[in-house]
């Protein structure tokens, strides 16, 4: 009995201190660092988060549950996903992307296609492949190839390439706070720590504080 309850105390000290590692004061250059310059964001009323990923980054498939979990509960923010691209073989799985949002299919389609690549090790480097893994989803293989080439989508992959260059991105997965503030695993060590730090700045910034540079 006795013994159970030490169990239990040692237990309940740890998550404690798990807790008080999560609320600890932010750290700048460790648990961020402030973009200069600052990127325009979509909606200036709006408070936005940006996750920059590569499909075939295990880094960015590893994040995805933490992801989803604050995506679940976030605060009122608004949140997109932007394909980064450091090399052009990159730029297929950026292409698949933007197409998959032109058809509305990202909901459906985002989690599968991580799977898909990290845990079935599918081949979806190019256009064929894709078509052939889509197809077996019921998505007809010659109106995904109209979109996967189309104008608009090879604007989006341009537009990326930039973002990757003008937001500093040096690796994946990274998250930036509304144009201002780039964080990431790497940095904080940890994907609950990172939400954290994430929420924090988002407070701060709602609250009209500008954290520390």
């Amino acid at each position: 009995m006795f013994a159970s309850i030490l169990r239990l105390l040692a237990v309940s000290a740890l998550l404690a201190a798990s807790g008080a590692a999560i609320a600890q004061p932010l750290t700048p250059g460790k648990d961020y660092r402030v973009l200069q310059p600052a990127q325009p964001v979509d909606n200036p009323k709006r408070i936005e988060v940006i996750e920059f990923f590569w499909y075939g980054c295990p880094h960015c498939y590893d994040l995805q549950p933490a992801l989803r979990a604050w995506l679940a509960k976030k605060p009122d923010v608004e949140f997109r996903h932007v394909p980064a691209v450091f090399r052009e073989s990159w730029i297929p799985h950026t292409r698949l992307f933007y197409s998959l949002e032109a058809m509305n299919l990202l909901p459906k389609l985002h989690d599968e296609v991580f799977k898909a690549i990290h845990e079935q090790k599918a081949e979806l480097s190019d256009l064929a492949q894709m078509q052939a893994w889509l197809a077996k989803r019921g998505v007809d293989p010659r109106q995904f190839a109209e979109v996967y080439n189309s104008f608009g989508v090879q604007s989006r992959v341009q537009r990326s390439i930039q973002m990757s260059k003008s937001y500093g991105l040096s690796g994946t997965p990274t998250l930036v706070v509304n144009g201002r503030y780039l964080t990431s695993p790497a940095m904080t060590q940890g994907h609950e720590r990172t939400f954290a730090v994430i929420d924090q700045l988002i407070a701060q910034i709602r609250a009209g504080q500008s954290p520390a540079k």
